[in-house]
């Protein structure tokens, strides 16, 4: 099975635009979650893993989503498991891309969403993964970030 993998534009450079990509990806885990599918959110590191952690909090209460950090919770883990090194099984689940780095195990996911930021020093390294992922073999798509947003007030 192909792996799709979809870059999703960050399009506003607005200062006063609330959606930063982080908020962005917790919309997205709640639409995996509305779905079906187990998600894995890839951070940076574990303070961005714990602020990605704060903001599915903060999600509306009807777009509540079962998370924990990655060795938290219960032994099975929850829908979205929220990590900063490399996940022990992707096979299957839909994987959110928030690192700057291809992840290693990336041809095992359902599917990877990744971001191209609305930030000239940050978009080299999107077109640099976009050419490994298709170099990888990997279908790849483009949609603006404000999509998400859209498709989860429904």
């Amino acid at each position: 099975m192909m792996v799709n993998v979809t870059f999703f534009l960050q399009e506003s450079d607005d200062s006063n635009d609330p959606m930063s990509i982080d908020d962005i990806a917790c919309h997205l885990s709640a639409l995996h979650y509305q779905n079906k599918a187990r998600v894995v959110v890839l951070c940076k590191d574990q303070s961005h893993a714990e602020r990605i952690d704060e903001l599915m909090w903060q999600l509306p209460v009807h777009r509540f989503v079962p998370h924990n950090l990655s060795g938290e919770g219960p032994t099975n883990g929850t829908p979205v498991e929220i990590c900063w090194q490399e996940p022990r099984n992707l096979t299957g689940k839909a994987l959110i891309n928030l690192t700057e780095t291809l992840p290693i195990d990336g041809s095992r996911c359902r599917s990877i969403a990744d971001f191209v930021p609305n930030d000239d020093e940050l978009k080299p390294l999107a077109r640099t993964r976009y050419k490994q992922y298709r170099e990888a073999g990997f279908q790849l798509d483009t949609k603006p970030a404000a999509s998400i947003i859209e498709s989860n007030h429904g």
